[in-house]
């Protein structure tokens, strides 16, 4: 007989177990917690939408839009895409469900995102973020508010030493447009000393040249003018108010007058988290304020601010968590107890205790992988216990074992 092949992982995705899993969870379990604390709602959007909602919001000259969206025609020949970001994707809904009237809200959400790139250490195609967004609040206290929420949530995670956060303005539209008629106007006279993706950004996207990595573009970037010759005082002001909040609420910041955003509805703030402990991918956490995004998709004009951050990444800043405790292994010997244990299980477990049970193997290596499990105890029925209506409760670490009532076992637990 024809040997079956098994069909592979597809590239770029991920199975996830074990230590990984219980970091990855470490992540999410802590930012539900923290969110709750700074009283965002949680939201959930689809994991595929109309792919305008993407091209429009990400904008279509992105490398995002243009080479790592996975986009594919339905049955019945609309375009859709997966959600390579949740931003684009809650503007939506804020747009089409009628948010509007719940302004300003406080939503945050989490869950897999996809983007056709060349997988490498902490990046895959199918790949998690959590997200925090405040929708319809113009005030730079907003901005201040989700940027306490990052902080925290990494000190939460205990990663926020050796992570800094670089804050930049990219001030309001007059600032904006002054700012890049300059850029323009330097790079220009430097085209030739431009890599040939530089000098396409010119065209279309020319505050992208400010953040290349490639080494022919790093003298021209770095004698570009800088946006503060350009900031108007309102947008000088909002900065300052933003500074001075994050001052306040003790959020240590760092500016960067190179950070960028390259579309043209991103607005006043923008800022990064950054490690070196991950290599060249150093930013953990990202976002900024979107003040045009709702317009761009049709709807109102609305302030808009918000940060994501890889789940993966973050997971890899963590140390190697400890497997959950289990409180007890239940071994029953012989058919009976086997049966009697299943009612033992499920009253403990009813009763918030967590519990295991060993069906096989002999008694010294039912009592070694119940150890090695991490638990507390064994609980051991045989026929004689059962007649008894009793369980021998063994304490492994300490190698001590009494009998228990079986309607006092879960109380026993509880309290040893």
């Amino acid at each position: 007989m024809a040997r079956i092949e098994t069909p592979r992982r597809v590239r770029g995705t991920q199975d996830i177990f074990g230590d990984e899993l219980r970091r990855f969870a470490h992540v999410v379990d802590t930012f539900e917690r923290v969110r709750r604390l700074y009283c965002f709602q949680r939201v959930e959007v689809p994991i595929f939408e109309d792919t305008q909602v993407f091209a429009r919001s990400i904008g279509e000259t992105t490398d995002v839009v243009s080479k790592e969206m996975y986009t594919f025609p339905d049955r019945g020949g609309d375009l859709l895409t997966l959600r390579p970001e949740f931003t684009a994707g809650i503007a939506r809904a804020y747009i089409t469900e009628g948010w509007q009237q719940h302004a300003p809200l406080k939503l945050a959400t989490s869950g897999p995102v996809f983007r056709y790139e060349r997988p490498q250490k902490g990046r895959y195609r199918q790949f998690h973020q959590i997200d925090a967004e405040i929708l319809g609040a113009p005030e730079p206290a907003a901005d201040v508010e989700l940027l306490a929420l990052a902080d925290q949530l990494l000190r939460e995670l205990d990663i926020a030493d050796g992570v800094t956060l670089q804050l930049n303005t990219l001030g309001d539209a007059e600032t904006r447009d002054a700012w890049r008629a300059a850029l323009v106007a330097h790079f220009e006279v430097h085209r030739d000393a431009l890599s040939d993706d530089s000098v396409a950004r010119l065209e279309r996207n020319p505050l992208r040249i400010l953040d290349s990595k490639d080494p022919r573009d790093r003298p021209v970037a770095d004698a570009a003018p800088g946006i503060d010759a350009y900031l108007t005082s309102e947008a000088g002001a909002f900065f300052e108010s933003v500074t001075r909040g994050l001052d306040a609420a003790g959020v240590a910041w760092t500016r960067n007058d190179r950070l960028v955003r390259g579309l043209d509805y991103y607005r006043h703030t923008a800022f990064e988290f950054v490690t070196d402990r991950l290599g060249a991918q150093g930013t953990v956490l990202a976002g900024g304020r979107y003040d045009g995004l709702v317009e761009s998709l049709g709807g109102p004009a609305t302030a808009g601010v918000g940060w994501a951050a890889g789940v993966e990444r973050l997971a890899m800043l963590l140390d190697d968590p400890q497997a959950p405790p289990i409180e007890a292994v239940v071994i029953p010997l012989g058919d009976a107890a086997a049966v009697r244990a299943q009612a033992v299980v499920a009253d403990l477990r009813r009763a918030g205790i967590a519990v295991d049970m060993a069906f096989r193997g002999n008694m010294k290596k039912r009592l070694a992988r119940a150890d090695a499990q991490g638990a507390r105890f064994a609980v051991i029925l045989g026929d004689d216990e059962i007649a008894r209506g009793e369980a021998a409760v063994k304490h492994l670490a300490a190698g001590t074992q009494t009998a228990v009532a079986l309607d006092a076992l879960a109380e026993a637990l509880r309290t040893a």
